[in-house]
């Protein structure tokens, strides 16, 4: 067993076997019916989750690896965004070098995505996608695990209680992020704080940081942080999908003082 294989997202060799189990996977099935024929999902279910099967593993039959996985789920992404989006921009890609790994360190509005229009530039840049941070909170059915984990995302251990064996997830978290940029040059994405803000205010937790530096002790902060390539990432919608958690917290809060009023805004 390795070292990162609790943690890390699934590799080519493991793609046709997740395939197949998430293809057979009776909840997964049930939550694409439900979602492509809401009104049918309920009386016709039992026809219907067979033929979405069918229909997937001959869609999916020549996938060998996450690579080409990932050039089918684009087809899905650029359609939702063609379809529900009036456009998506974005500026800064083209300041990326191919063959170089970077930590994508970024604000936090929406889980799903996120870290997908950071990897719709990335993608349309010709460089390869991120691997992605996500908390163990949300992966409580294991089929979420297993499409997660082949879209390279990898697991944050959010839920254990222990003191010490939190300092031990986090330990293999920080070697795993060092791991893959300074060895495998393959670039991370991580929210900036552990959930969403959903008061507004963006700054990077201090932990964030000093969890990076964890497995490099022995290493100046500085020099750690500089060769991980460090790129902060600002992603705004027109619609906030935290838009009314900042409203009740508007409403419910104090104003703050003025100091700290001009402190959010240069932060």
């Amino acid at each position: 067993m390795g070292e990162f294989d609790a943690i890390r997202p699934y590799n080519d060799a493991e793609v046709p076997a997740v395939l197949a189990r998430l293809l057979s996977d009776p909840a997964f099935l049930d939550i694409l019916t439900h979602f492509r024929f809401p009104r049918m999902a309920g009386a016709l279910g039992w026809l219907l989750k067979p033929l979405i099967a069918r229909r997937l593993r001959k869609e999916f039959a020549g996938v060998s690896c996450v690579s080409t996985l990932q050039d089918k789920v684009e087809y899905y992404v650029d359609h939702t965004i063609d379809r529900a989006t009036d456009g998506v921009t974005y500026t800064g890609v083209e300041q990326f070098k191919s063959g170089s790994a970077y930590l994508f360190l970024a604000n936090h509005r929406d889980i799903v995505m996120d870290p997908a229009f950071v990897n719709y530039a990335v993608y349309h840049a010709g460089l390869p996608t991120p691997r992605i941070a996500i908390g163990d909170n949300l992966l409580q059915k294991p089929f979420v695990s297993d499409m997660m984990r082949l879209n390279k995302s990898f697991i944050v251990h959010r839920s254990i209680s222990g003191r010490r064996e939190k300092l031990a997830a986090y330990q293999l978290l920080s070697a795993y992020i060092n791991h893959s940029i300074r060895n495998d040059c393959a670039s991370i994405w991580i929210a900036q704080a552990e959930g969403r803000a959903k008061d507004g205010d963006d700054r990077t937790d201090s932990a964030i940081l000093k969890m990076f530096h964890m497995s490099r002790k022995d290493e100046p902060f500085g020099a750690v942080i500089q060769s991980l390539n460090l790129s902060p990432v600002s992603i705004s919608y027109e619609y906030d999908p935290c838009d009314q958690a900042k409203r009740a917290s508007c409403t419910s809060a104090p104003p703050p003082a003025p100091t700290a009023r001009r402190q959010a805004k240069t932060t």
